[in-house]
């Protein structure tokens, strides 16, 4: 600016004299100076942040993912029992990770094999094809379970039907699958539960192995050969241990049972027992129980299943070194017993109040490991449901609660009667499970009826019972397109090659059970709204009232391993929990 200024003067006024041209030049080198030292300075410190930003950073994807499912467990748990919690397990996961309070199955029905297959895959049986835990197979005329598969065999123990199991009714890859792809199969993935279809349909196709509990005359860890012809070492010394012997004791409360004040009574008319115990109170002797109760298989009734996964998995994390390397693995866990104390004593009794304060200790025992093996920051998990659960019936109705059963045999006679009087013929229904009708379209065609027309008279007729709810022919489903409510719950379970031909809901807290215990299935609240915690690498501290649904996790898990999606994954990435 001096020198502009100094310039235009002299030339204005013609005093450019050999004075001012000599003060000119110096000034101008003094500005080249401080030119010079900006520029210098300028590139060197941009130049220095560049390479700063261009550095190439540290890699932060986890070197474990690990997937809890606590089979039947209701939302409401987490804060009905949190008095109850110690500050390692549940309470540790809400308060360190992330909480999606508002997580919903967006689909019917709400059972194990549908529900652990949509976790893992992203999508909803309509894609995945595991619509229920067992179903009604119209192309071979017979009914078939969600994970048999009679061309593979038995693996540590032999000839029986309990392993030959394997993934391949599922349609979709997994998380696990597409992270062994991107990893060209130096990744590890492995799955653990109580239930086979647990363990197989979450791991999925791919998988390293998959381990799941059998528990008649003597408990150990089985397989197929889908996975592998001989149980490794480590597993065989495990089952040969006296370590799930070592349940089979006293089942008292942990804590004293008069502090179970967020439960009922402990005497009630609203729960089963086990064979040889006059009622369900406590304490359960279960050495002295075993022999008339399954032998080993009554651990699944208890706590004690849990506990047994929890040592299982531990001793996979060591013995298969998950998490060593830069290839993430991935290690599924899912807790079943929770599932069947739910339905021998129901959602309201001291034995799954005591069942959830036992499996907050297992979580704590388990985080810490993973602390101290895996390392913190190194291991991302998260925790929900396959299903809730729906109060005992009986027990709502004696609280003024609208509630009741319906049982498919009842339905089926009245129906059949009905297809009689109206069409002459009573072999017009092949097959009536899981609320689905299945037409005998051989025997419609045999009388000259149009099978159509069969349909829709049972669509006008079931509508008139009174436990029926809604009822939708497989033409509505197919080719309507519903957005919300129970209509799109329905639609979003119902897969055109392998569900039947009339599809009908039954009434709120309405089931095809017994009068003691309780079951799941709907898509009511109860039954859909589960847990969705978030923990460790990768994932902000926080919480969300905005709705996620099921299929909306194994997206998120691709996404902060940046790998591709499931084949079939129709969910969102949950961008408000990643960092």
């Amino acid at each position: 600016i001096k020198i502009i200024v100094l310039f235009n003067f002299n030339l204005r006024f013609g005093c450019m004299d050999s004075l001012f041209l000599r003060n000119l030049i110096l000034d101008m080198n003094k500005l080249f100076s401080i030119i010079s030292f900006v520029i210098i300075f300028g590139t060197s410190s941009y130049a220095f942040q560049y390479n700063k930003s261009q550095k190439p950073q540290i890699n932060n994807k986890p070197k474990l993912v690990v997937g809890i499912v606590v089979d039947q467990m209701r939302f409401d748990y987490l804060t009905r029992f949190n008095s109850k919690f110690g500050e390692g397990g549940f309470k540790r996961l809400q308060n360190e990770g992330f909480n999606c309070k508002n997580n919903h199955f967006n689909y019917i029905p709400t059972y194990t094999g549908p529900g652990h297959a949509s976790i893992y895959t992203g999508t909803i049986p309509k894609y995945h094809g595991i619509i229920a835990n067992n179903w009604f197979d119209k192309f071979n005329s017979k009914k078939v379970y969600c994970a048999s598969d009679n061309s593979v065999v038995s693996v540590g123990v032999e000839n029986v039907i309990d392993g030959k199991r394997s993934p391949h009714r599922l349609l979709s890859t997994t998380f696990a699958d597409e992270n062994k792809l991107f990893h060209q199969g130096r990744s590890k993935s492995i799955g653990i539960s109580i239930k086979d279809r647990g363990s197989i349909l979450s791991i999925g196709h791919s998988a390293d192995a998959a381990y799941w509990f059998f528990g008649k005359d003597e408990g150990k860890w089985i397989t197929s050969s889908y996975f592998m012809d001989k149980l490794p070492d480590w597993v065989s010394e495990f089952n040969n241990s006296n370590k799930i012997e070592s349940y089979l004791k006293e089942w008292d409360t942990f804590y004293p049972i008069e502090k179970y004040t967020e439960s009922g009574k402990d005497l009630n008319n609203y729960e089963n027992t086990f064979v040889s115990k006059q009622n369900a109170v406590f304490p359960y002797d279960l050495k002295k129980l075993a022999p008339l109760n399954g032998n080993f298989d009554i651990l699944k009734n208890t706590p004690y299943g849990n506990s047994i996964v929890t040592d299982f998995a531990i001793e996979t994390i060591k013995n298969e070194s998950l998490g060593e390397d830069e290839f993430t693995d991935v290690l599924t866990v899912s807790f079943s017993s929770t599932d069947y104390v739910g339905h021998k004593f129901g959602v309201n009794s001291k034995e799954i109040q005591d069942t959830y304060i036992r499996l907050d200790k297992e979580l704590e025992r388990f985080l810490n490991f993973l602390d101290s093996k895996v390392g913190i920051g190194n291991y991302t998990l998260f925790l929900t449901a396959d299903h809730g659960a729906v109060d005992v019936p009986q027990y709502l109705r004696d609280n003024k609660v609208p509630a009741g059963y319906s049982q498919a045999k009842d339905l089926k006679s009245k129906l059949d009667l009905f297809l009689l009087k109206t069409f002459g013929v009573s072999t017009l229904i092949k097959n009536m499970s899981n609320n689905q009708i299945f037409i005998n379209k051989s025997s419609a065609l045999k009388e000259g009826i149009d099978y159509r027309n069969v349909i829709q008279a049972i669509v006008d007729e079931l509508i008139n019972y009174p436990s029926v709810y809604r009822v939708f022919s497989s033409n509505q489903l197919n080719e309507a397109s519903y957005n919300y409510g129970v209509e799109a719950l329905v639609q979003n379970g119902y897969n055109q090659k392998f569900s039947g031909d009339v599809v009908y809901v039954l009434n709120p807290a309405t089931l095809s059970y017994g009068k003691k215990g309780s079951s799941h299935g709907s898509g009511f609240n109860y039954d859909t709204h589960v847990p969705l915690l978030f923990f460790g690498a990768g994932i902000k501290q926080g919480e969300t009232y905005s709705k996620t649904v099921i299929p909306d996790i194994a997206p998120t898990i691709s996404s902060l391993l940046g790998i591709s999606f499931p084949n079939m994954a129709t969910g969102r990435p949950l961008s408000e929990v990643l960092k």
